[in-house]
């Protein structure tokens, strides 16, 4: 389970640090100021849940059970709310209009803040 979670993060440190590239560099001239801290913002969140999935795969601290509960809640919020976002902020770049689904950012955060409610709650059970 460690080796996966821990891959799983270097996945998405890999595609947060390129679409930060892109957002800071291909995007300026495509979308607003606005836009691009909004998705600056999915960025940053997908990065900090990369460096919470190499702790989480790299700790004796937590059940494997548990690790994989994380993993699964962790890599569907950022699905959920980064990817959601990147899509909000280049909003006028497409067709389809993603504030129809916009509904999801919040449900990507509550899965995020579940992920790290599961590590708080494995962790104060622990014994020893």
């Amino acid at each position: 389970m460690d080796r996966k979670v821990i891959a799983t993060a270097a996945i998405l440190g890999i595609v947060a640090i390129a679409l930060g590239a892109f957002g800071a560099h291909g995007l300026k001239k495509l979308i607003s100021p606005e836009s691009i801290i909004v998705f600056e913002t999915g960025v940053k969140y997908q990065v900090y849940h990369a460096l919470f999935l190499l702790f989480v795969g790299s700790t004796n601290l937590i059940t494997n059970k548990a690790k994989k509960t994380i993993l699964i809640l962790t890599v569907t919020g950022v699905a959920f709310f980064s990817v959601s976002i990147y899509f909000l902020a280049c909003n006028t770049l497409f067709s389809f209009d993603f504030k129809k689904i916009g509904f999801i950012t919040p449900i990507g955060g509550l899965l995020l803040i579940s992920a790290w409610l599961v590590l708080f709650l494995h962790i104060i059970k622990r014994k020893g």
